[in-house]
């Protein structure tokens, strides 16, 4: 998954960051609301983590507009106000949750995968189909029921893949969702992500499909 984090406090956004890495998530992170306007216009995300006190403006502006716009990414409000009005206000205006800080980073964890479960419309994370069973929260994925261990940008194209099967991906989409804006990505390396993740998928009815010019497809060998 893509994360936008806007939160001004450099100590708290590099430990939320830092966790979401280790879980294999692309993290970008903005400091305030003129910074985070920019993310949204040139890269999608799948969340967006937003503090409320920045200092350039109130996050609920951002969130109004995000809205107005007729985005629907999810987004979890991060507050330290405490008051049922304050939060009742984030939610009337479009949040999709809220975490009183100081919070728990697994809680965090935990709002955010139940986020994303509704906007998927599923209770469970398990992907099933064609041969694979996967479980992009645990990191587990299985073909024909054995084992195969993904790293983090293989885990993550997999995921990316199985929420839109039919859906073509091009070279520069696929770089966008799983390397930071800043990162320094060649069509070579999407290339690499590529080659492992059919490789992983040879004993299953899943197949990726190369579009020239286009990009790639996930097709269930149908």
């Amino acid at each position: 998954m893509k994360y936008l984090l806007v939160e001004d406090n450099i100590e708290l956004a590099t430990a939320v960051g830092s966790r979401m890495r280790v879980d294999g998530h692309v993290v970008d992170h903005a400091a305030n609301l003129e910074d985070a306007r920019a993310f949204v216009a040139t890269s999608d995300y799948d969340l967006i983590l937003l503090d409320i006190m920045l200092p350039d403006g109130d996050g609920r502006a951002f969130l109004k507009d995000h809205r107005a716009s007729d985005l629907d990414t999810p987004v979890i409000v991060l507050t330290a106000r405490s008051q049922v009005s304050d939060r009742i206000g984030s939610l009337d205006l479009g949040a999709d949750d809220y975490v009183t800080k100081p919070f728990d980073h697994a809680e965090l964890e935990a709002r955010c995968r139940a986020v994303l479960r509704r906007k998927s419309g599923t209770a469970k994370p398990t992907i099933d189909r064609g041969g694979v069973v996967f479980d992009p929260v645990a990191g587990h994925l299985t073909v024909r029921g054995e084992a195969i261990t993904l790293r983090n940008r293989e885990l993550r194209l997999l995921e990316l893949f199985l929420n839109a099967p039919g859906q073509v991906f091009s070279k520069q989409k696929l770089a966008d969702r799983l390397f930071t804006y800043d990162s320094d990505v060649s069509e070579n390396a999407i290339e690499v992500y590529i080659g492992r993740l059919r490789k992983h998928l040879e004993q299953s009815d899943l197949k990726i499909t190369t579009l020239r010019g286009l990009g790639y497809r996930l097709d269930d060998g149908s």
